[in-house]
């Protein structure tokens, strides 16, 4: 549950840092700068040049990525384009606030099964979530604090993550920067979900949790040194609820390579950073605009 959420939503980041308290924020020492070289592609025709990034949406200090490559096609580029562009936190916190609780509905720790109930309150406690809280929260609400607070305890930070040290970048040089999303539709993905599949994806974020330093890690690694068929395996050995990977990921990469192609026909080069999961395995946006009549050329570092 967690690689759906780390790879294909930029949401997390934003509601972990929304939800980042004194007690969970993880600690800054002086780190040592370790070189990273991300995959990247490029899409091109006689007048239009599109780069494709693939991201992960929370970083720890201390990864060089921002560089070589990278920077070359980000400086080549007019316009920025992410999954979304980030609103203010207020604005933020207004959209979640309107679909996270239901306080008509069942408490959520009696809807829990007997055996998830007290790993999921062991979990609330340990991560300093007060349980009572979260009682009328939305099981997609929940799942998703579920997935960002323990990264933050173990140093990872939205701040470090691509979206945001892009975002930053766009605008010291004056780029515009547009989003294939909103806000609000990213929201709404998991707001929307049938309530039994936000109880499977609550109860599979549950039973993971254990082996979140270790999915992180070894998604960080394959990101890194730019091996997507293995970030793309790793994604897909957690996609095990069907509903879930269509909504966030296959439907979603299907309705960005039509915008590419579509962009195609405006002149001009722009770079396309969007969660790394969404550009590796078999139904990625890159195989999508390959099916679309576009070559997508992975560029050497």
């Amino acid at each position: 549950m967690l690689r759906k959420l780390l790879l294909l939503l930029g949401l997390t980041a934003t509601l972990g840092a929304a939800a980042q308290t004194p007690a969970t924020a993880p600690v800054k020492p002086p780190v040592k700068m370790v070189d990273a070289d991300p995959a990247l592609w490029v899409v091109k025709d006689k007048d239009t040049t599109i780069y494709l990034f693939g991201t992960i949406h929370v970083l720890k200090p201390g990864l060089s990525w921002f560089d070589e490559a990278v920077k070359a096609a980000f400086d080549k580029s007019d316009t920025l384009v992410l999954e979304m562009v980030q609103p203010d936190t207020a604005t933020m916190q207004k959209y979640v606030m309107a679909k996270a609780f239901d306080p008509t509905g069942k408490p959520l720790p009696d809807r829990l099964s007997p055996k998830t109930r007290p790993v999921y309150l062991k979990a609330l406690a340990e991560y300093g979530l007060p349980a009572p809280l979260f009682d009328h929260a939305r099981p997609w609400f929940v799942a998703t604090n579920l997935s960002i607070v323990p990264l933050l305890k173990l140093g990872y930070d939205p701040a470090q993550g691509p979206e945001t040290v892009l975002t930053k970048a766009a605008a010291a040089s004056h780029k515009p920067v547009e989003g294939l999303e909103t806000a609000e539709q990213q929201i709404g993905f998991l707001a929307n979900l049938p309530e039994p599949i936000q109880m499977k994806f609550l109860e599979g974020t549950i039973k993971d949790l254990p082996k979140t330093g270790k999915t992180i890690g070894q998604m960080v690694d394959a990101w890194s040194h730019g091996n997507p068929a293995k970030l793309g395996a790793l994604l897909n050995e957690g996609m095990d609820t069907p509903e879930l990977a269509k909504t966030l990921l296959y439907d979603r990469n299907a309705r960005w390579a039509t915008w590419i192609k579509a962009r195609m026909a405006k002149p001009g080069t722009v770079f396309v950073a969007v969660g790394a999961g969404h550009l590796a395995g078999p139904k990625s946006v890159i195989a999508l605009l390959k099916a679309r009549g576009l070559t997508a050329k992975r560029i050497a570092y």
